[in-house]
């Protein structure tokens, strides 16, 4: 019986070891994702920066992460014997993986709201200290229980606050903090002239197409492996999640007019709203989420662009600011079984949690931005950003015509 019990345990946790592993690596390939999104969206000039912020950015969160982050959030530390890192099949180490790319997913979509006028050195020590402090700060408090805001929740309000793969806790911080480095780098030159807009056209729809086809594609892994063990597994997550990201795409495509911008920015909304309550939502209301926020992005991107002069080139305040705090409300709402959910949510938990996660992004991102600018600087000079960052910053440029 004892080698039947070691050997059904070998299984467990080999399975997890490997069913988390596969959704690391889903979750590191929507990093390309980014890349291409942002790649399509700028001007050709600056697509060679955008390729470099994501893959760097992505290098130094690794390791603001492994040294100091993964602790702050889980007290975990890896400056340990391998043998001890091994137990379980390296489960720990998987898990820590996993978590990194949800980590690293804040700096890359920061970097689509400051391109093409943005330093890429300050930018990458920006994405040190928030990697580093602020996102385990609120990572910590939501996924870990620290500081005791979850308990006292559950107490006073019946339940803590939920959020399962991470509207909040990724997506909302993310376009918050882009928000403040958005309005301390100010717009780009020439984007706004006698106060009204002047449109700078996207420099490749099929680069931003293929973007968005690649998120979509990581975002299952995103989602249906945030349960992080095969226990845990719910097609309910995966069925959520499909119908979150075509009410978005359809809800785009209408209010966008045919836009191919909006369009394909559209299932991304509805995927960031759906990521809170994807394993609680019946999903008819995980429609019903994704379709308001694919809809909210499109006024919103307007409005912030023409009325608000906010220059975010991808428009990721909208996209994961907005709609990542409409998916944490959103969960209280859907959630709810008298509205076919699973039930367990507080909707006053959900405004408190998503409210706090707003606060922390906010007070993190104007004060790492702001202590960077006042150091060494955000921005590039007038002339570096009309040649562009590729060729002022990179010496090269994306096509060569020759």
């Amino acid at each position: 019986m004892e080698n039947l019990q070691s050997a059904v345990d070998t299984l467990v946790h080999g399975s997890n070891t490997l069913f988390i592993l596969i959704g690391a690596v889903m979750v590191l390939a929507m990093h390309a994702g980014f890349a291409f999104l942002e790649v399509g969206t700028v001007r050709q000039k600056n697509q060679v920066n955008a390729l470099s912020k994501i893959l760097s950015d992505f290098a130094v969160s690794t390791l603001a992460y492994f040294f100091i982050g993964y602790w702050i959030s889980y007290g975990v530390s890896f400056l340990q014997p391998a043998a001890v890192l091994s137990s379980d099949h390296g489960y720990g180490l998987v898990k820590f993986f996993f978590l990194l790319t949800f980590a690293a997913a804040i700096p890359a979509i920061i970097s689509g709201g400051i391109a093409e006028r943005a330093r890429f050195v300050p930018q990458l020590c920006a994405t040190v200290l928030i990697v580093a402090f602020v996102y385990p700060f609120f990572e910590g408090l939501v996924w870990n229980g620290n500081f005791g805001v979850q308990a006292w929740l559950q107490v006073h309000l019946g339940a803590g606050f939920h959020d399962f793969a991470g509207s909040v806790v990724v997506h909302a911080m993310g376009g918050w903090l882009a928000l403040a480095a958005v309005l301390l780098l100010g717009p780009r030159h020439g984007r706004y002239r006698d106060g009204k807009l002047v449109a700078f056209a996207p420099s490749s729809i099929p680069f931003l197409a293929l973007g968005s086809w690649i998120l979509i594609v990581g975002w299952f892994g995103f989602n249906v492996m945030s349960a992080q063990t095969l226990q845990g597994l719910s097609g309910l997550v995966a069925v959520n999640s499909l119908m979150a990201m075509v009410g978005g795409t359809v809800a785009a495509l209408i209010v966008g007019r045919n836009d191919p911008g909006f369009l394909h920015n559209g299932p991304l909304a509805g995927l960031v709203a759906v990521c809170a309550g994807s394993d609680l939502m019946h999903p008819v209301g995980a429609l019903v989420t994704g379709a308001i926020a694919g809809a909210l992005f499109v006024w919103c991107f307007i409005a912030a662009q023409g009325k608000w002069k906010i220059d975010d080139v991808l428009g990721v305040w909208p996209l994961h600011g907005l709609c990542g705090v409409w998916g944490g409300i959103a969960c209280g709402i859907f959630g709810q079984s008298a509205l076919g959910g699973l039930g367990g949510v507080s909707l006053a938990s959900q405004l408190l949690g998503t409210a706090l996660g707003v606060l922390v992004a906010l007070l993190g991102g104007f004060a790492v931005y702001g202590l960077v600018k006042a150091v060494c600087g955000l921005r590039l000079t007038q002339e570096q950003e009309y040649y562009g960052a590729d060729l002022s910053l990179h010496k090269i440029g994306a096509v060569n015509q020759e």
